[in-house]
């Protein structure tokens, strides 16, 4: 069972995947399979293939697959680090990464931005992650985080930031949207940038 903010940031992700309209998706970090087993069942979409570290989170997800009527050939699971592809993944029209990158040492967010950008070059990125003002709304106190794994957590100055230099240096353009929940200040539970490819 899954909370609504939750369910809120799956649907947000799937209606940017649809407005991309993009019909090969990477979804890096799958995890368990919450926002993979929806794109799965969309029509619209020929090719799905999700990454993750976790052994024993991608044996839950292709569970999960094996009780849905997949068409061959559709979707592929792999045991890889987003921050080091192979260079079959490049050229997708849209890689995603659903509360991900909160997970990677500040340190490597570098090599993710290569991974990304440089590398994979999909047309469309769709990035989420928590927005640290929302914490206090949460019941988080405020020298904690909401996951014991999470490396990081931006407030929205913070994400635009990253999210605008990174875009600006590889050629794209991102678009911010406040997701999973809506405070008049403190915007929602998780912030989403969709990043567009203006260059070659």
């Amino acid at each position: 069972m899954t909370s609504w903010l939750h369910e809120d940031r799956l649907e947000a992700v799937r209606a940017a995947v649809i407005a991309s309209k993009a019909a090969r998706v990477l979804d890096l970090g799958c995890g368990d399979g919450d926002l993979f087993v929806r794109l799965a069942a969309m029509p619209t979409l020929t090719e799905i293939v999700g990454l993750d570290i976790c052994t024993a989170s991608l044996d839950r997800l292709r569970a999960r697959l094996q009780r849905m009527q997949v068409r061959a050939g559709k979707v592929d699971v792999r045991h890889a680090s987003m921050t080091d592809p192979t260079g079959d993944l490049a050229g997708y029209d849209c890689a995603v990464l659903l509360e991900t990158i909160e997970h990677i040492a500040p340190d490597q967010l570098s090599r993710l931005e290569r991974a990304l950008f440089v590398v994979l070059r999909p047309q469309t990125i769709i990035i989420t992650t928590p927005n640290a003002e929302f914490n206090p709304l949460l019941g988080v106190p405020a020298h904690r985080m909401r996951h014991p794994d999470h490396r990081f957590e931006w407030d929205r100055a913070r994400f635009r930031a990253w999210c605008t230099r990174a875009a600006k240096a590889a050629g794209y353009t991102p678009a911010f949207h406040d997701i999973a929940g809506a405070h008049p200040t403190l915007g929602g539970a998780s912030q989403m940038a969709v990043f567009t490819r203006t260059a070659a």
